[in-house]
């Protein structure tokens, strides 16, 4: 045997040797009965496998925890609580997005003004021809309506399409009266929308300003 096969060997025994002697990792558990009594061992019994158990090391370090397995309620409750955090998250996110907007369109309150106004005097450019419109269908209805009463007068019968013109008209008049009141909503809903647009816009604002100050704040104090 030459000089290399005698350490090539020398070599393998020593390893070998090493692995021999290196204690095995077994692992050791920790958990607690019904009791609250504390229990250590190789491994946890099954009516105990959905407590809280901690895995140890050899010198008896907590090297993991499992938690406990959750109750059907607390598993409910937690389901709620992600779908609350969902809504919540969506809920900002859209918030970021209108100010985004709000601020790319609108560079002064006075350019919200001018805005606001504009769709104001559309409405009520709306709201004044439902109006003449609505006091034209009351004309059309009163003519039918004294006709009706001079043919009643007369002693006759009052016609089978005289009495459905008069439903039609005053189904049209209800209609036109309905959209009046539609247009009168949507004159509040801009006064409300513009509202809460230019008292969001300043709150924006005065956030920006404030960073902005502070920032220059810290370069002056960095002696920039």
């Amino acid at each position: 045997m030459n000089k290399f096969s005698c350490k090539f060997l020398l070599s393998c025994f020593l390893c070998a040797s090493v692995f021999l002697v290196l204690p095995v990792q077994a692992k050791m558990y920790k958990w607690k009965d019904e009791n609250g009594q504390t229990h250590y061992g190789d491994k946890v019994p099954a009516r105990y496998l959905d407590k809280e158990r901690k895995e140890l090391n050899n010198q008896g370090a907590v090297v993991k925890k499992v938690d406990r397995a959750m109750t059907n309620e607390e598993r409910k409750e937690q389901k709620r609580q992600e779908v609350i955090a969902k809504e919540e998250m969506e809920v900002q996110e859209e918030q970021k997005r209108q100010d985004r907007v709000l601020l790319d369109t609108y560079t002064t309150e006075r350019d919200l003004i001018i805005a606001r106004d504009a769709r104001i005097d559309a409405v009520n450019s709306q709201i004044q021809l439902s109006e003449s419109i609505i006091e034209s269908a009351k004309s059309k209805l009163e003519r039918t309506e004294k006709q009706i009463e001079r043919i009643k007068a007369s002693k006759r019968e009052v016609p089978k399409d005289i009495h459905q013109k008069l439903e039609r008209e005053q189904q049209e008049l209800e209609t036109h009266k309905k959209v009046a009141a539609g247009h009168e909503k949507k004159l509040e809903a801009i006064e409300i929308q513009f509202g809460g647009y230019i008292a969001r816009f300043n709150e924006l604002k005065t956030i920006k300003d404030e960073r902005r100050k502070a920032a220059e704040e810290r370069r002056r104090n960095n002696g920039y």
